[in-house]
């Protein structure tokens, strides 16, 4: 008999810590997801993310301690699960619902008192809706941060209530199960639930959450109290996971689609960023006006991105002294390429990442419901520079296929760097003195170098730094130039050669471009070199930026926050 006891104790107690380690891979998806969707619709990618993992580790402490008042452990718990997997399951549609309700309330307002167009109601309310949508994902974290940090204290007693006696090791055992279930979580959520719909990961995380807790009431239901409306709300709850399952990714499109100005006519989650495709039509007699975000951020806008590419790709390629070899470096759109083609380079290398942007613009993607092709105007857009036979693509982080192209002992006449923005560390290598020093060793002699360069005057700061650092990383000549895209406002580059002349004195000696171009002359170019009086006085007192410092993380996250008004400067 007490050898049947001693079984049935031990599997009771083998049940609860499984269930405690699949509540803590849970936790941590939980975690994992409100940090990338907070980060996806505040922007500040790498800010956002460490804010709300902190924020959830603080209030997961602070939840330990309020388990204490809560007196039945088997009850609490069990209510518990079911409170956690409905904020889990919910919370990403929540936060987008108070976006989606901050961005058109005034709008709202201004339709239901006939307001002009261009009277939009603002500040007052408006700017306390429009603030507390802001900090929605952070309450929300803070909540269901809160939530979980009560699993362990009521776990811990719940063991020790089964054993009817204070266990020693207690402690220790059901930290052991929360830490390898949160690592096997981790592991989930990069290999599998990353490049899953936002609001399809949290119907997965949410439904394993409300099988542990149906688990944990079949065993001891009778230790809970409301037994019947706990089946009920379980019961509803998985109605609801099946509800969002079918709709969510519809609702969260949707809603998200008032984040931007325009039509959102394609959204996608890959495995290293959220990509979102925009329409507007400005008049029915001429062409729909496209653009991507990536993370929510611009990356072109089809009315305006010649400019952009045109300058990214002429000035290089002209000052060059061949054009035979081309290496792009990013790029996935295919508009750089598209510039870079008209000079008849033999071979064209492609350094990128993100396989379903290359995917995206060069495959037709169709609409089932419509029938048409989704991304027709893009693939138009860029001419299908994507599927040129000349064209190599490298798949991969561009910080390790510099080395295989090095080991190859590669050389290009014209280096084309068209990356986003150093909004995140990851990318921040990518703008660092090594990764330009690395580079400089695929340029042939009379080759040319270019970097986009942020903005010259919405970020100064990093517009110097990136100039400075190509500089320290050994290139002969480094000049910096710019010119206003409406869509970002003035934007700046870097150009720079590593033996003979510099670029702008190759530039003079050309009198006129030798492909055709859109918007660029000439004169456009040689003048783009020129900056206000006094520009570069400030740039002894800008940092290199290298691997180590992040100091061109740290500059653009700074000019970025003042832009969007997130702290204000006094004097």
């Amino acid at each position: 008999m007490k050898n049947k006891l001693t079984l049935k104790l031990l599997l009771d107690d083998a049940l609860i810590i499984v269930i405690m380690a699949v509540l803590a891979g849970c936790g941590l998806i939980y975690e994992y997801l409100l940090s990338h969707y907070a980060a996806r619709v505040l922007g500040a990618v790498e800010t956002t993310i460490f804010a709300m993992i902190g924020i959830m580790i603080v209030s997961m402490g602070i939840g330990s301690f309020a388990a204490k008042l809560l007196k039945n452990p088997f009850t609490n718990f069990a209510w518990l699960e079911l409170l956690i997997a409905l904020l889990g399951l919910s919370s990403v549609l929540i936060i987008a619902s108070l976006f989606a309700f901050s961005n058109t309330l005034p709008q709202i307002i201004a339709n239901t008192y006939g307001l002009p167009p261009d009277l939009n109601p603002e500040g007052g309310f408006f700017i306390f809706v429009q603030q507390f949508a802001r900090f929605s994902p952070y309450i929300m974290g803070f909540v269901l941060g809160f939530l979980i940090g009560m699993e362990i204290p009521l776990i811990a007693r719940i063991r020790e209530t089964l054993y009817d006696k204070s266990l020693t090791h207690n402690a220790g055992t059901i930290y052991g199960a929360d830490y390898i279930g949160a690592g096997i979580g981790a592991a989930i959520w990069v290999l599998f639930m990353l490049s899953l719909e936002i609001t399809t990961a949290a119907v997965f995380t949410a439904s394993v959450n409300l099988i542990a807790g149906l688990a944990f009431y079949i065993r001891y239901h009778k230790k809970i109290k409301f037994s019947p409306a706990f089946l009920l709300c379980h019961l509803i709850l998985i109605a609801f996971a099946l509800i969002i399952f079918n709709k969510g990714s519809t609702w969260d499109a949707d809603l998200e689609a008032t984040l931007y100005k325009d039509k959102v006519i394609y959204s996608e989650q890959t495995q290293y960023q959220h990509i979102a495709i925009t329409k507007r039509i400005m008049n029915p007699n001429t062409a729909p006006i496209y653009a991507l975000y990536i993370n929510g951020r611009t990356q072109f806008s089809s009315f305006d991105e010649r400019i952009y590419h045109e300058m990214l790709v002429h000035p290089a390629m002209t000052a060059s002294a061949k054009h035979d070899n081309i290496l792009v470096i990013g790029g996935g759109d295919g508009l750089a390429l598209r510039e870079v083609l008209k000079w008849n380079p033999k071979n064209v290398t492609m350094l990128e990442l993100d396989k379903s942007i290359i995917q995206f613009f060069s495959e037709e993607k169709f609409d089932e419901e419509s029938g048409t092709i989704i991304n027709q105007a893009l693939l138009d857009l860029n001419q299908n520079a994507l599927k040129d036979k000349r064209l190599n693509i490298i798949y991969g982080d561009a910080f390790l296929s510099i080395e295989q192209l090095l080991q190859q002992q590669k050389l290009f006449d014209t280096i084309i760097i068209d990356l986003p923005d150093p909004s995140h560390p990851d990318l921040n290598k990518l703008y660092s003195d090594r990764f330009y020093e690395k580079v400089g060793h695929l340029l042939s002699g009379s080759g040319v170098m270019v970097v986009q360069s942020t903005s010259p005057y919405h970020a100064k700061k990093a517009f110097l730094s990136i100039g400075k650092t190509v500089k320290a990383a050994g290139y002969a000549h480094v000049e910096q130039f710019h010119q206003n895209v409406p869509s970002f406002g003035e934007w700046g580059w870097t150009i720079a050669t590593k033996n003979g002349q510099s670029a702008l004195n190759r530039l003079n000696e050309t009198p006129q471009l030798t492909v055709k171009t859109h918007w660029l002359t000439p004169e456009l170019m040689k003048a783009s070199f020129i900056f206000p009086l006094n520009y570069f006085e400030e740039t002894k007192n800008i940092k290199i930026n290298t691997l180590n410092n992040h100091a061109l993380y740290q500059y653009h996250q700074q000019a970025w926050q003042q832009e969007q008004g997130i702290y204000h400067v006094t004097e």
